[in-house]
């Protein structure tokens, strides 16, 4: 069996910068500061260490009650903003919902997510397109600030669920940024490029990874990558 682990932003959806936009509010009331974002690099980062990087502008440090309150603020601001229209594209990337239910129906393959999304932005912004429950379990922006770990987070909930532990070699993380090829190759993983964001084909094969997609159209091609 593979373990297959998705990206969310930019690989399954978009979400109109509604996170963008919740977590800009959730720092404006609890910090005073508006637009603390702006500038900040999100693509493939963790909801965790843009909050360091933001706060590090403000002289403040991220410490356990500060980050608690801010992540509870910032998702109650997400369930208003993912239901606006936003800037931008949203919606469910090409040939992702097809992709999902054609692997959820394998017995070779187990869908788990691997993301930078706290694990309630996570629920919130899938949940929002009908894609929550494809997914068993997964790693998130919660367990750790560095993406590089979070592979071993989501191979110990495939084990919690009673599956044997994969492999690295069985396991597949398939993003759209350079971040999410490297936290593949950090597990010993095989990262799946998608060039749905804002990274092209070129780019993600420089930055290590040999399998690379236009989109999920490709679901024959995909499939093949689990025999």
């Amino acid at each position: 069996m593979k373990l297959v682990l998705f990206d969310i932003d930019g690989t399954l959806v978009l979400t109109g910068g509604a996170g963008l936009r919740a977590m800009n509010k959730a720092c404006e009331q609890i910090l005073g500061h508006g637009e603390i974002l702006d500038g900040i690099p999100v693509a493939g980062r963790t909801d965790r260490i843009i909050l360091q990087d933001a706060l590090r502008r403000i002289g403040r440090d991220l410490d356990t009650v500060l980050f608690a309150d801010l992540r509870a603020r910032y998702l109650l601001w997400l369930e208003r903003e993912i239901q606006l229209p936003g800037r931008g594209t949203k919606g469910v990337m090409p040939g992702v919902r097809e992709l999902l239910q054609n692997l959820h129906s394998r017995e070779d393959a187990f869908l788990g997510l691997l993301t930078g999304n706290f694990e309630g932005g996570a629920r919130i912004k899938l949940g929002h397109f009908g894609l929550w429950d494809f997914f068993r379990c997964g790693a998130f922006g919660d367990d750790a600030a560095d993406r590089n770990e979070l592979v071993p987070f989501a191979v110990s909930r495939v084990r919690a669920t009673g599956l044997p532990e994969p492999k690295p070699s069985d396991v597949l993380v398939v993003g759209d940024t350079p971040h999410d090829v490297a936290c593949a190759l950090a597990a010993g993983a095989t990262p799946v490029g998608v060039a749905t964001g804002g990274f092209s084909v070129q780019q993600l094969r420089a930055s290590g990874a040999d399998i690379v997609f236009e989109d999920l159209r490709e679901t024959a091609a995909f499939t093949a990558l689990l025999e």
